[in-house]
């Protein structure tokens, strides 16, 4: 018969996720004896393994290294409540030191596993942080060592290499619709927490070569965010500026944080750069941030409305209601619209495996239909992303899911550009690149001019309309 782990199906995928690793049976104590030495004849020169014991909680500890490597390397430590994992590292030891009366005895540990008398003492400090029961000594049932091995092979790896440099060229070579706009405006515009600005950050570190966070993160119910800001990203520390802007905002609550029709300002281009929103009231003209007169650079080319993947289902109706009415008068505006679903990673049963071709992911595609359901946005408009949060290396597999999500947003924003009434490309159009070659002085007495030659072609055309009526 045999030999299978004792891991749900839940526990292991999380497992997986969390060191980033495919788990393969290698020990199991119930079958191959508690004793230290039966473990290490099984799983020395194996690499990095992940030892998992059961009793009322189950507790893992990962270990990067083989056993009888002689110097210290750092432990993580993982343990399960329910279906929530906890985390902490843990002091470098050298691996078989784990192990209670293998060789030397610790005087002091944070992390011991005594086979033979089935329990595992830990400090108090470390059961804190992980969340378990004040009591320093553990037993357990069942002691099991995994091989992790690697969840993508060198093939799949050098895939997804190759495809971020082909979406890197393509985005840095990018021109908006028949060069209307210098720049595409992006919003990002969603639930507090839903990951508007981690995808920002995440972005910049994929053009930057570093993950970095110049925007404010957190997961407060009250948000970070709360100005508009308009961020410009450039390709490498020194590099050009790249043919795009993403713009954040308040983040959206069942309550009234941002009025209606400062979303509706934003999305006509009406608010400038480092607008401090007023809780109580919309901006007004003759406000400091508020643009009379804004130009096609100004207004919002695409949306993307930014959800938590693991949320969507739990929206509350206000959150809901709220969502669908922004919709609306997107639509009555013509602006193009995504939806951007954040920690895809985090979903149950998925694993850095499924991340490669993730819409094809049966979890991934139960989102993508729950959000259609909820919400009404077409399956096509639904991106999957895996931001940059707590990480500190970039990984080919998040990078092309991020450059993939921001290509479609542009194409996105060339539908909106080319779907433009013609009076609103030419004319303003030509202005522009008049003024960029010039270097004029965009004043409002230029743009009221242009206006009105605006408003007579409408009604030049409304005629032409009526006469072939």
């Amino acid at each position: 018969m045999a030999v299978t782990t004792s891991l749900t199906r839940m526990q292991e995928q999380k497992l997986q996720n969390a060191v980033g690793k495919k788990l393969t049976l290698l020990y199991k104590a119930s079958v191959h004896g508690f004793t230290p030495s039966n473990l290490v004849e099984k799983c020395c020169n194996e690499g990095s393994t992940l030892i998992v014991v059961y009793g009322n909680h189950v507790i893992a500890a990962y270990v990067s290294e083989n056993y009888q490597r002689m110097k210290p390397v750092s432990i993580l430590l993982f343990a399960f409540q329910e279906t929530e994992i906890s985390a902490c590292i843990i002091k470098p030891i050298e691996p078989l030191l784990l192990f209670s009366n293998y060789k030397v005895q610790l005087k002091h540990p944070e992390f011991l596993i005594n086979l033979q008398d089935k329990q595992v003492t830990m400090s108090l400090q470390i059961i804190e942080t992980l969340k378990l029961p004040k009591n320093n000594i553990i037993y357990f049932q069942e002691c099991e060592v995994l091989r992790c091995e690697d969840l993508l092979d060198t093939r799949k790896i050098n895939g997804a290499i190759e495809l971020r440099k082909s979406l890197l060229s393509a985005i840095r070579t990018y021109k908006p619709y028949r060069d209307l706009v210098h720049k595409i405006r992006i919003l990002l515009l969603g639930p507090i927490g839903a990951g508007k600005s981690s995808f920002f950050n995440s972005v910049k570190s994929v053009f930057r070569g570093h993950v970095t966070h110049q925007a404010l993160v957190g997961s407060d119910i009250t948000g970070i965010t709360e100005q508009y800001r308009t961020y410009s990203i450039k390709d490498g520390k020194d590099g050009n500026s790249l043919p795009f802007m993403l713009c954040d905002s308040v983040g959206l609550d069942e309550e009234e944080r941002m009025c209606m029709d400062d979303i509706l300002s934003i999305l006509k281009g009406h608010i400038s750069d480092r607008y401090q929103f007023n809780l109580k009231k919309p901006i007004t003209p003759g406000h400091g941030n508020y643009i009379d007169f804004p130009l096609l650079k100004d207004r919002i080319h695409c949306v993307a409305v930014v959800l938590n993947a693991n949320s969507v289902e739990h929206l509350s109706s206000e959150m809901v209601a709220k969502i669908k009415r922004i919709r609306r008068e997107m639509i009555k505006c013509g602006v193009a619209h995504v939806v951007l679903l954040t920690h895809v990673d985090s979903v149950d049963l998925i694993t850095k495996g499924d991340l490669i071709d993730a819409y094809s992911c049966e979890p991934v595609k139960l989102k993508l239909k729950a959000v259609h359901r909820e919400l009404g946005f077409a399956l096509s408009d639904i991106l999957v992303v895996s931001n940059y949060t707590s990480e500190w290396c970039l990984d080919a597999v998040k990078d092309v899911l991020i450059l993939s999500a921001l290509r479609q947003m542009l194409w996105a924003a060339d539908d909106f550009l080319e779907d433009l009434p013609l009076e609103e490309t030419d004319i303003r159009g030509k202005y522009f690149r008049y003024a960029r070659e010039e270097n004029d002085y965009v004043n409002t007495s230029h743009i009221n001019n242009f206006y009105l030659i605006i408003e007579q072609q409408k009604l030049k055309n409304e005629k032409t309309q009526d006469k072939e009526k």
